[in-house]
């Protein structure tokens, strides 16, 4: 319960704190860091406009999505505390709860009947496709090292006390950092300030979206990048007690926010059709940890 509710916290203002980054670093002074969310408050109060097109799929995808999500976050633990959902191989579980929202989203893209959302909802699912492997590469490592295989129990027996580990916590950081990006279609993989019909990915998906259902399906996004980001925490919190760890969990979620508002300002878009060897490559560094957690456990010996 505290995960969650310390999650929800975070997602009011992690976009903002990007925006506001992004916004210093450019020389500009840009919105405040509840801006975000206030534009989204703004987008619930109004209803929803339906296409003569779409079908009840269009209707409910947005609702799915958003409930994906905050299923998905029920299963991440705080520290040494379990979250609401949590059971041996709930990571699939994780996984796979979101991979229905993201198919509830691609196919309510193609129930529009555009050909422009359709193209939008073909990159989705393959970029997609090709994080899955890193992400359970990742997860089954971790598995591997600790001897669990629920992300409670996970995250309670990692602790870094060599060289390796050291490194393997720097690798499976910067690996969920990029699953971040991609799933949330940020730079380097899309760019979401821009409307341009060879670079789009997300955002031409819910072009047709308007009022509740956008503002659903921008607090999603909000959510899933403070839920990565509670992922990253829990590799650092450790046994420290719950005042002591709080603060801990802040300052990683701020610290990641501003890292992706970094990456964002410098880096520049990948190539459309060099995305997925990019992504594909996501695999390689999951594999990389996964050589590092045999050597750890001696298996090379």
């Amino acid at each position: 319960m505290i995960s969650f509710i310390l999650i929800i916290a975070v997602s009011f203002f992690f976009v903002g704190i990007i925006i506001r980054t992004k916004s210093l670093i450019t020389g500009r002074k840009g919105p405040g860091i509840f801006q975000p969310m206030k534009d989204i408050i703004r987008l619930i109060k109004k209803g929803a406009v339906f296409s003569k097109t779409t079908s009840f799929i269009f209707q409910i995808a947005p609702s799915i999505y958003f409930a994906s999500v905050l299923m998905a976050i029920l299963v991440i633990p705080f520290g040494q505390h379990k979250g609401l959902i949590s059971f041996e191989g709930d990571f699939v579980f994780f996984a796979y709860v979101l991979a229905t929202g993201k198919f509830f989203n691609i196919i309510a893209a193609l129930d529009t009947g555009s050909s422009f959302e359709g193209m939008g909802a073909s990159r989705e699912a393959l970029f997609s496709m090709f994080a899955e492997p890193a992400f359970f590469i990742l997860m089954g490592s971790l598995s591997l090292l600790t001897g669990h295989t629920s992300f409670q129990e996970i995250f309670a027996s990692l602790h870094f006390g060599s060289y390796i580990s050291y490194i393997l916590g720097v690798l499976v950081t910067a690996v969920l950092i990029m699953i971040t990006l991609v799933e949330n279609s940020r730079m380097p993989f899309d760019d979401p300030a821009t409307h341009l019909e060879l670079t789009m990915v997300h955002e031409v998906m819910i072009l047709d979206n308007s009022g509740f259902d956008l503002g659903m399906i921008q607090y999603a996004s909000s959510l899933k990048f403070a839920m990565y980001g509670a992922l990253i925490a829990n590799l650092f919190l450790g046994s420290f007690p719950l005042y002591f760890t709080i603060p801990i969990f802040f300052a990683i979620q701020i610290l990641f926010a501003c890292t992706i508002g970094i990456l964002e300002s410098f880096m520049a878009r990948f190539r459309m059709n060099h995305n997925a060897q990019y992504i594909l490559a996501l695999s390689s560094v999951s594999l990389l940890i996964f050589l590092g957690v045999l050597l750890v456990l001696g298996e090379f010996n």
